[in-house]
């Protein structure tokens, strides 16, 4: 005669594996999804910050000390996020002429956000998402000129 193994116990055991297997994957999707919101909104807000840090420049100021307020408004809404802003990443430019009454300005980032967890050493360049954004700010038709043009 032949005795049953009795399975007594092994759902819980499955269920435990089966929750593991479907529970890792998920989790690095979220985490990678939450990455690439951060950036996004980081992204936005420091475009925003920094068309709006280059046309509000005090009387007397140049259209480089412009630009350098708009990098560090931008830097620090990026930092606001957790992420470091490259000078390479972010441009401006502004149509017709800058600082200059109906013109506009235009900020651009374009970055990238690496995915969460994947290390270095396996070589090559590591997968990231492209982020950019855009924003665009007039400098007004009824203001004075600023800068040195």
């Amino acid at each position: 005669m032949t005795r049953r193994r009795d399975e007594r116990g092994n759902a819980v055991v499955e269920f435990s594996w089966l929750a593991i297997l479907l529970m890792v994957p998920l989790v690095y999707v979220m985490l990678g999804v939450f990455d690439v919101q951060r950036a996004s909104y980081g992204a936005t807000a420091a475009t925003r910050a920094a068309g709006r840090a280059f046309v509000i420049v005090p009387d007397g100021m140049s259209e480089d000390e412009a630009r350098a307020r708009a990098y560090a408004a931008a830097r620090v809404a990026m930092r606001d996020q957790g992420m470091d802003l490259n000078t390479d990443d972010l441009k401006i430019t502004c149509a017709p002429a800058c600082l200059q009454p109906g013109s506009t300005v235009t900020v651009a980032l374009d970055t990238k956000v690496r995915l969460p967890l994947i290390p270095d050493a396996l070589g090559g360049e590591p997968p990231a998402v492209h982020i950019t954004a855009q924003h665009t700010e007039p400098y007004g038709n009824y203001r004075e000129p600023k800068g040195n043009g």
